[in-house]
């Protein structure tokens, strides 16, 4: 290969494109040329741009299906989800019996699962992830939807808590679990640091939500709740504030590759009074979390294990501990 000193004004941008670049072993140095860090990168450059490029195209093709489906599925999930009806009594015989349930994978006797959708959304885009736990014996498996008037997301924790009081009533369960992409999650993070949810939720599992805030987008912030999803608002700042004793377990799945998270590591949670296990997601963007076969799986196993003991090994091939950065999934 041959370099001359007319690359030398592209280097910062090659740096700052490709900042962890390993160097290249056994690259000869070139006589009369100054010692400039990373300019062994360089050969590696196209291999690498050409990697880095496939694998956004396909995010972005995937992206734009999973849009596509979910402008479909969108006035499905408008309706309020219907509450499951009181039981036919043995001495009502003229009453319609029900349908055989579908079949189901035998599984431990699990709390209800509660899921909570993202900022102009609603339940249908949980559809692929409800089947997905209804099929391995998730029997009790709830969405909530929020107006997408919704201006405060401490309005929306409370209506969470509300909802999550109607489900122990009536499945006569202690406790749940809550599964909640972007917006969703901060809700329901509000509701168990805020509201004293903790003594309701077992595991709060987050998808894509902005736990330190995301700048994106900055004209959204005529609607107050985007206001609010932002780095220091008042809502961040008291998601800041301790939270001793906290009982609940937190499982945040974050993508190298949302869109929608600026920094992208807002979507891992680090907060020194919660147990946290952050899972890194490459591959896919911001609307495939809830969506993605892969991510159901690591949803499945974070909700089976259900206490797990602080660093070990857990089911998704990462560590759990209070706000520690942990190994992910690889799903393109």
């Amino acid at each position: 290969m041959k370099v001359t000193t007319a690359a030398l004004p592209l280097l910062p941008l090659f740096q700052r494109l490709l900042p962890d670049l390993p160097g290249i072993p056994g690259l000869p140095a070139i006589p009369g040329l100054p010692s400039i860090p990373g300019l062994s990168d360089v050969a590696a450059l196209p291999g690498r741009l050409t990697g880095l490029s496939l694998t956004l195209l396909k995010a972005s093709a995937l992206e734009a299906a999973i849009l596509a489906g979910h402008l479909l599925l969108y006035p499905s999930g408008i309706v309020q989800e219907r509450r499951p009806s009181q039981a036919v009594r043995p001495t009502d015989a003229h009453a319609p019996q029900p349908s055989p349930p579908a079949p189901r994978l035998p599984a431990p006797a699990s709390p209800p699962v509660v899921l909570l959708h993202g900022f102009i959304d609603n339940r249908s885009v949980f559809l692929l992830l409800r089947r997905s736990l209804a099929q391995h014996g998730r029997r009790e498996i709830e969405s909530l939807n929020y107006s997408p008037l919704t201006c405060d997301i401490r309005t929306a924790a409370e209506l969470l808590d509300r909802h999550v009081e109607e489900i122990c009533e009536r499945t006569g369960s202690e406790r749940v679990d809550v599964v909640g992409h972007s917006l969703g999650g901060l809700i329901a993070r509000y509701y168990v640091q805020r509201l004293g949810g903790d003594r309701r939720v077992r595991t709060l599992v987050t998808l894509g939500t902005p736990h330190a805030g995301t700048k994106v987008v900055p004209l959204a912030n005529a609607h107050p709740i985007v206001r609010q999803m932002r780095p220091g608002s008042p809502v961040m700042e008291e998601l800041t504030r301790p939270a001793p004793g906290c009982r609940t377990r937190f499982v945040s799945f974050w993508s190298d590759l949302d869109h929608v998270m600026d920094p992208l590591e807002t979507a891992c949670l680090d907060h020194p009074d919660l147990t946290v296990e952050n899972v890194r997601v490459s591959g896919i963007g911001h609307l495939a979390l809830p969506v993605h076969p892969a991510v159901a799986t690591g949803i499945r196993q974070a909700l089976d294990t259900a206490e797990p003991e602080t660093g070990t090994e857990t089911a998704t091939g990462t560590d759990t501990g209070p706000g520690k950065p942990a190994g992910g999934l690889t799903v393109a």
